[in-house]
């Protein structure tokens, strides 16, 4: 347990330590925590923070209200209009898919649909170019991707990338309901 520090720094910050990160560093602190898990999972739940894993990747998780409960779902909005994005400009995207800025810019200006979905993220930017780089830093910032080349505007995503699919996913919208949600 070397790495207690560096852990709680990371996923203190609601970030996540993916094993297929490009980083060697947080390849050896997930290394650490899969092979000492038992250890660091009591380790900080003497603080009230749930070491928790994924399919490749670790976070900590919280029980909490359902007032708080409900703060994070209405902040899971905007990912579900990311994750339509990122999974109409490649039905495949996910876990170790690389992809670059200009990948993106290239498939705007031949795909209808994927640029309308565009002009919905990032109201507040003003290009299109603009709105790629912003949902780039999103997934950079929750760790769900990392950039590789930054010359090129490549980005490989992470293992925790896993998470957002999967929350999404769980996500039941009733018929009744859907017909009240306006698109």
């Amino acid at each position: 347990m070397k790495y207690t520090s560096e852990i709680f720094q990371r996923l203190g910050k609601g970030q996540f330590i993916s094993g297929n990160s490009i980083d060697a560093e947080t390849r050896a602190i997930f290394s650490d925590i899969e092979e000492n898990r038992e250890q660091y999972e009591d380790y900080f739940k003497q603080i009230d923070f749930q070491l928790s894993a994924g399919n490749g990747y670790f976070y900590f998780s919280r029980k909490e209200a359902k007032v708080n409960t409900e703060n994070k779902l209405q902040s899971l909005f905007p990912w579900i209009d990311y994750l339509d994005f990122l999974k109409t400009f490649d039905t495949s995207f996910g876990a170790d898919s690389q992809f670059t800025l200009a990948q993106i810019e290239i498939r705007l200006s031949s795909d209808i649909e994927l640029k309308e979905k565009l002009s919905r993220l990032f109201s507040d930017k003003p290009s299109n170019r603009d709105k790629i780089e912003a949902l780039a830093t999103a997934l950079v910032s929750m760790g769900f991707a990392e950039q590789t080349n930054e010359q090129e505007g490549r980005y490989q995503v992470t293992s925790a990338f896993n998470y957002i699919e999967q929350i999404i996913m769980t996500i039941n919208i009733d018929e009744e309901v859907k017909n009240e949600i306006p698109e």
